[in-house]
């Protein structure tokens, strides 16, 4: 690629730093191009407006020749002439403006204009390094690209900007865009150096005040926005970050004003002004995405939707009365009742936009797709090898271990049921516990530390449940059978009295048979809560905010690191902040869904305190679990345990592909380890990172150091690993194998029933009347496939590993063959994939659902596919 800015003459002193010589370019008529969006209805600001807007049927605010003439103005900023009359920043150009609309094949997308740009090159200015614009229009604009033609010796100029441009009365100094040069901090041309500077202290803002629809500013709060104390107690919930009870990481902040019934909480939105709550503004969803978003908060209204759906099931209400029912919510859908709610939306809104939003059909059904685990057989979920295939390959394959010792390990009582041992050795084939622990035949899915200290609070709610441990053995075929399961409830006199233990084990038949499908439900119901708070919201999503904000707030658009990273944290603090309106909030949709309920929080927050952040490594987690060992002669250096688990198989691919990735990119700017520590702002980066956004664990002895090129290539495999490949290994798995609510319960009403009861006769005969109302109710189930259908659907504006949504993302030659290279490989691991998927030989990737193991399939089309990786955490 042409270099975008300047003649190059490179040379290594003796710490191999990349040295860059500018020279002015000759003077001339530049000619150029503009390429912007103009906003659009669809960029919601709250659901209110947009379902007003909508039905009034309003059209673009801003036709492009209205932008064109000096309502918008550029001035180019020199990269290699300083002004001694201005602080010897660059030397600025005269404002040009924007002329009138062109077509350009740069216009990738609907609703894209391109306009002509005419820049006057002299040798004050000489070559152009950065630009200030100025918009003096009424109402903001996109601004995707701007490209300088033909500049003498130098080629084309790109400025790849994909920022909002709010009018100027809304900024104190004009926004500034940089070319795609990339430059260490110390090797910045000096005419650019202050601006670079002040565009960082722009982004870190000073911390006051409550930030605005049109800011960009960047800062860390804690997690005390979640209550809504003016509603009583049952809306009141911790603090969460800033204390050693409730340590957390940080969240973007919004300054909004302190409730008025606690100072120490922040005032919340108004429900329906719930999409407009601030990010700074780059992070915001797109339109496209804001009307998925639209269409989950018009489906979870369900009280509202839905009323008295119970009545068109059969024999008891607020309940399905068998597994039948509930295939209905696919094949025939449910009839919408008209209310008051229903008819003021219809109003409003067109009736094909509606029925596009609720997936109605022209009689009024609302439908929901159908999950992929019941698409080929209808029942085979229910089977023990399934149950345990999941484990492996379902939505949360992160949590089994290998069993290192028995009683298992544990924080809070070492000791389990004798019943266990027994059951276990009568099972072993011949073995002894001791034994198959040596050879490493015995699995464990444990839930009793993460869930026992709250187990006696959230079993005075709703909720009524168990701590679970699940033993398995690997099979001579490589699939896991089930053992035993361990249901455990504290002492209902004191916890001085000790736990009440109860084992189960198979049985196809009879109330024994009855018994195990409960207890696999309470495993499920576990798991299910696990993965959503803890597996997915806390190591995924809360994790890697405080590494937008800082990446943000203390590495330049220039820094090599935030290009690489930037494209992984697109949307993630747009559907945090939406989360803690909606769904994390007290009394939000994840509290009515899971079964921690108003512990749902807490229970994540008491994760925290053991989250470790090289861990969070595929390799390093896996050893931790047991599940794989060092091996010099196995692939990738790693023997994995059980060799069918095709999450760590396929993980451990796209993981080092990442790494090499990775590995290839920083090597091209640091040479050496001196060169990590004498960057300023990556320093400064990883200081605030560890002492702000991740401030409660900041004296943990495990962080890595950041002083050597190899803690740097893991540091951001890491971040990258976790925004992209694990999220989507959580996340799009959860309609395909949750969105039928018998395969992943998510919270469970009553414990099992004691004998001489009308339940437990009940339990004797109708098995699956007594499971479903067991398990989530009616309306909440319909609740949760509403929800688990949007966190699993891939927006049409998705971007995925391997891509990057402009394709002049840099002007480096070296690492655009490095991302070239990467994007070939995981196109080879794709075919690995499908080839793995085909083969017989590996029964966990298949199962008896015939549902192949796509969740860590690199590339997707749009919708619910159970495939692809996003880049980032987008949904």
């Amino acid at each position: 690629m042409a270099d975008a800015m300047a003649t190059k003459s490179v040379a290594s002193n003796e710490n191999g730093n990349k040295k860059m010589k500018c020279e002015a370019g000759e003077g001339g008529r530049i000619r150029g191009s503009v390429v912007l969006k103009k906003k659009k209805t669809t960029d919601f600001t709250s659901f209110a407006s947009t379902v007003r807007d909508v039905g009034r049927g309003l059209v673009d605010k801003v036709t492009g020749h209205e932008l064109a003439g000096k309502d918008v103005s550029l001035q180019f900023i020199s990269a290699v002439n300083e002004d001694p009359g201005n602080a010897l920043r660059g030397k600025l150009g005269k404002p040009v403006h924007l002329e009138d609309p062109v077509n350009s094949s740069a216009c990738s997308t609907p609703g894209e204009l391109a306009f002509g740009l005419t820049h006057h090159l002299d040798q004050e200015i000489g070559v152009p390094g950065a630009f200030l614009i100025r918009n003096n229009h009424h109402i903001e604009f996109f601004l995707k690209t701007v490209t300088l033609e033909d500049i003498p010796g130098h080629g084309q100029i790109h400025f790849v900007c994909n920022s909002w441009v709010y009018p100027a009365e809304h900024y104190t100094k004009d926004r500034i865009f940089f070319a795609n040069k990339t430059y260490l901090p110390s090797e910045t041309p000096a005419p650019l150096s202050k601006y670079r500077e002040e565009e960082l202290e722009n982004l870190r803002g000073d911390g006051t005040g409550e930030r605005k629809e049109w800011e960009r500013v960047y800062d860390y709060a804690c997690y005390n926005d979640l209550s809504e104390p003016q509603k009583g107690p049952k809306y009141v919930r911790p603090i969460l970050g800033g204390s050693s009870d409730y340590p957390y990481p940080r969240r973007g902040r919004t300054g909004r004003p302190p409730n008025k019934e606690d100072p120490n909480v922040e005032s919340r939105l108004p429900i329906l002004q719930s999409l407009s709550i601030y990010v700074p503004r780059d992070e915001r969803f797109s339109h496209i995405k804001f009307s998925d978003l639209l269409a989950f908060a018009v489906k979870s209204v369900a009280h509202f939707l839905i009323p008295a759906a119970e009545g068109q099931f059969d024999s008891t209400p607020g309940e399905f009365d068998n597994f039948q029912e509930i295939l209905k919510v696919y094949e025939g859908g449910i009839k919408l009742q008209k209310n008051q709610f229903i008819e003021s939306v219809m109003e409003s809104v067109p009736s094909e936009m509606l029925r596009e939003l609720l997936r109605t059909d022209s009689d009024g059904f609302l439908k929901f797709p159908k999950p992929q685990v019941i698409k080929e057989d209808k029942s085979a979920w229910s089977t023990d090898e399934e149950f345990a295939r999941e484990m492996l390959a379902g939505v949360d394959p992160v949590v089994i271990c290998c069993l290192q010792e028995f009683p298992c390990e544990s924080k809070l009582n070492p000791q389990n049921n004798p019943d266990m041992r027994v059951h276990i050795e009568e099972n072993l084939g011949g073995l002894t516990l001791d034994e198959a622990i040596e050879e490493k035949k015995l699995f464990i899915l444990d839930h009793y530390d993460a869930l026992m200290p709250f187990l006696r609070g959230i079993n005075t709610t709703s909720t009524k449940t168990y701590a679970t441990r699940t033993l398995l053995c690997l099979k001579e075929d490589g699939t896991l059978k089930p053992l035993a399961i361990e249901l455990i409830l504290p002492h209902p006199d004191g916890d001085e009295f000790g736990e009440i233990s109860r084992v189960c084990t198979p049985a196809e038949d009879g109330i024994e048979g009855s018994l195990w499908d409960l207890a696999k439900a309470y495993v499920s119901v576990n798991d299910s809560g696990y993965h959503q708070l803890i597996s997915h919201w806390l190591k995924t999503h809360a994790v890697i905010e405080p590494f937008v904000i800082a990446t943000n707030r203390q590495l330049s658009v220039l820094h090599p690191i935030h290009k690489l990273l930037h494209p992984h944290f697109r949307d993630t603090m747009s559907i945090n902040g939406f989360a803690r309106q909606i769904l994390i909030s007290a009394g939000g949709a994840l509290e009515m869904t899971v079964f921690p309920a108003k512990f749902s929080l807490e229970m994540s927050c008491a994760a925290y305190k053991d989250w470790v952040f090289p861990e969070q490594a595929l390799p390093a987690d896996l050893i931790k679990r047991g599940m794989a060992v060092e091996d010099a002669n196995s692939r990738h250096g790693l023997r994995l345990v059980i060799e069918d688990y095709p999450f760590a198989v396929d993980g451990l691919e796209i993981w080092f592909a990442i790494e090499t990735w990775v590995r290839d990119y920083c090597s091209f700017y640091y040479k050496n380890d001196e060169m990590v520590q004498e960057d300023t702002e990556l320093q400064s980066w990883w200081k605030e990172l560890r002492e702000e956004g991740h401030g409660d664990l900041k004296d943990k002895p495990w962080w890595p150091k950041m002083q050597s090129l190899d803690e740097l290539i893991q540091t951001c495999t890491i971040i990258i690993w976790v925004a992209s490949a694990l999220h989507a290994a959580i996340n799009f798995g959860q309609y395909p194998f949750g969105g039928y609510p018998p395969n992943r319960p998510a919270m469970s009403r009553r414990l099992l029933p004691k004998e001489g009861t009308p339940e437990y006769e009940e339990l004797e005969t109708n098995r699956e009347k007594a499971l479903l109302k067991t398990i989530t109710p009616q309306i909440l189930s319909l609740l949760g496939i509403s929800l688990v259908e949007i966190l699993s659907t891939h927006s049409p504006d998705e971007v995925y590993l391997g891509q990057r949504d402009t394709p002049e993302w840099t002007s480096d030659e070296g690492p655009l063959q490095a991302f070239e290279k990467f994007g070939k490989r995981l196109e080879e691991i794709e075919q690995r994939i499908i080839n793995m998927n085909s083969d017989g030989k590996w029964r966990n990737r298949v199962g008896p659902v015939r549902m192949p193991y796509t969740l860590l399939y690199p590339s997707s089309e749009v919708g619910l596919t159970g495939k692809g990786i996003p880049n980032s955490i987008s949904i």
